[in-house]
């Protein structure tokens, strides 16, 4: 009897295409994102950022500060770097802000 790792079986499950595994990368950009901001920004700043969602590679955040939101906007580039090199692709091409 042979046993296959949940891992594997959940590989298999996804698969690259599947729907669902772009979702999980989708909530893990969220993730990351999270933590780019956390790393660039002092965390009383930080905190007002909240990367909602990405769509068409354009990673979607919400600002309730408007100092935050300039600052997303003079240092979109760099923060689009970090995080394509957290993610090991590039996934994001830009940033959009709600504030």
């Amino acid at each position: 009897m042979s046993f296959t790792s949940i891992g594997d079986s959940l590989k298999k499950k996804i698969g690259d295409t599947s729907p669902l595994k772009k979702q999980v990368e989708a909530a893990q950009i969220v993730e990351y994102a999270t933590a780019v901001f956390e790393d660039m920004f002092p965390p009383e700043l930080a905190k007002h950022a909240k990367p909602l969602f990405l769509k068409n590679r354009t990673l979607t955040v919400t600002c309730s500060s408007s100092t935050l939101a300039q600052e997303i906007r003079v240092n979109q580039t760099q923060i689009v770097e970090k995080l394509n090199e957290k993610l090991g692709k590039n996934e994001v091409d830009r940033i959009r802000y709600l504030s």
